[in-house]
């Protein structure tokens, strides 16, 4: 699995975070990641809305001809967005131990207050180190 891009919103849809790997996806502008953030956020909530399953997540993946978009909602509303290659084995899993790191480096720091851009050098380290041997 080749890891392109991960994106985390806050719960109102927000984009806290943003790092590309590789120079396979088109670089963006910082106001187009902005735009990005929040129609995923509004095409998530009314994808729950419209589902006929009572207590539907929203979109949980997005495929492209070239990429996948799998997203991982927290209880607490956080998503987590993931751009692969159409590879994407154990994905799932990829993302739930980056929400671990997240947990444990973000969430854990006295400096980070909520909802704001994570800006935490030990988040980085070892989420770089983490999607490095995944890919």
């Amino acid at each position: 699995m080749t890891v392109y891009a991960l994106y985390i919103l806050n719960k109102a849809g927000g984009l806290i975070f943003q790092r590309d790997y590789g120079t396979e996806l088109a670089k963006l502008s910082s106001n187009d990641y902005l735009v990005l953030a929040g129609t995923f956020h509004g095409v998530h909530a009314i994808s729950a809305k419209l589902s006929p399953i009572e207590g539907s997540s929203g979109i949980q993946t997005m495929e492209t001809e070239k990429y996948a978009l799998t997203c991982f909602q927290t209880v607490t509303g956080i998503k987590f967005l993931l751009i692969t290659d159409l590879r994407q084995q154990f994905v799932d899993s990829v993302l739930k131990r980056v929400y671990q790191l997240f947990a444990d480096y973000v969430m854990k720091s006295p400096f980070y207050q909520l909802d704001m851009p994570i800006r935490c050098s030990l988040f980085d380290l070892h989420l770089n180190k983490y999607l490095e041997s995944v890919s």
